[in-house]
């Protein structure tokens, strides 16, 4: 979790992302790059194609074009101005923190994945707002989309976090034999938070589970500062919101996978809709296959 991307469309949303990933960088003697995606017609995309793909520092192309090539330019130029005013940021906020800014040409999601593989990012932080919410790029279906496809762990924040401090970490799973994929993530977790409290939890919706599993789980696991839960709830996330919220959950962690016969709560749907939908940041990342 050094090596942090942070899209942002400077709405508020991605501006509270962006302060959870400079108090991450600090936490972990990690490196921020603030990435902004400009949505421009195919033809401009092409253009600037023409000159090495993405824009970064003032590298602007300078050829003729039409208007709208004009215009992107333009654009770019506000674009970089508001980059910088962030970095500006972050040297206030997180002094030593080394925060670079890109640029993207194309469509926002294919955008961001670009810019993960082209900076060997291993966790992208992002804002999210509910899917009624159409003015910025951050609605769920974007998160969601991100949550599915993007090749490293994705932390979703929706709300300011002043100080992010890690003291409370839910794990939700059914704990089946396919959770084992999960635990190098999970290792990783506990590694960077050694002082916070991990909460294996279980949701069921027919109250036909018990603790032992769980507890099975951890000391075969040789897991360390645990507790666990069975909570029941008619809809899984639900049951994992209600209950980050009854611990006071700084962290929610989530392992996904989108292939079929596998764990339903390990399916790639929970994790989007409790990303989109729980209070505190919700950590997804793929299984280990």
């Amino acid at each position: 979790m050094k090596n942090i991307l942070v899209p942002t469309d400077f709405s508020a949303e991605s501006h509270n992302a962006f302060e959870v990933a400079l108090q991450l960088a600090q936490h972990t003697g990690g490196t921020v790059t603030l990435l902004h995606v400009l949505e421009a017609p195919e033809a401009t995309t092409a253009n600037f194609s023409a000159f090495g793909g993405p824009v970064n520092g003032n590298d602007l192309p300078n050829g003729e074009g039409g208007i709208d090539q004009i215009f992107i330019i333009k654009l770019m130029e506000v674009t970089k101005g508001r980059l910088h005013t962030l970095r500006d940021e972050a040297a206030a906020l997180a002094p030593g923190v080394p925060v670079e800014d890109t640029v993207e040409v194309g469509r926002i999601g294919e955008g961001i994945l670009r810019a993960i593989e082209r900076h060997g990012s291993d966790l992208v932080v992002m804002g999210a707002q509910g899917h009624g919410a159409m003015e910025h790029f951050f609605v769920g279906s974007n998160t969601e989309r991100l949550i599915r496809l993007a090749s490293c762990p994705v932390l979703t924040v929706k709300h300011q976090q002043t100080q992010f401090e890690v003291r409370n970490i839910v794990f939700p799973s059914d704990f089946s034999a396919e959770t084992a994929g999960a635990l190098a993530g999970l290792r990783q977790v506990q590694a960077t938070f050694p002082n916070a409290t991990l909460h294996l939890v279980n949701v069921s919706s027919d109250g036909s589970h018990d603790d032992q599993q769980l507890q099975a789980f951890a000391q075969q696991n040789q897991l360390a500062n645990y507790q666990t839960a069975v909570v029941n709830a008619d809809r899984t996330s639900t049951g994992i919101e209600q209950y980050a919220q009854q611990v006071q959950a700084d962290l929610v962690v989530i392992p996904t996978h989108a292939r079929s016969g596998l764990s339903r709560l390990l399916h790639t749907s929970i994790a989007e809709t409790v990303a989109t939908h729980a209070f505190p940041p919700v950590l997804t990342y793929h299984l280990a296959v």
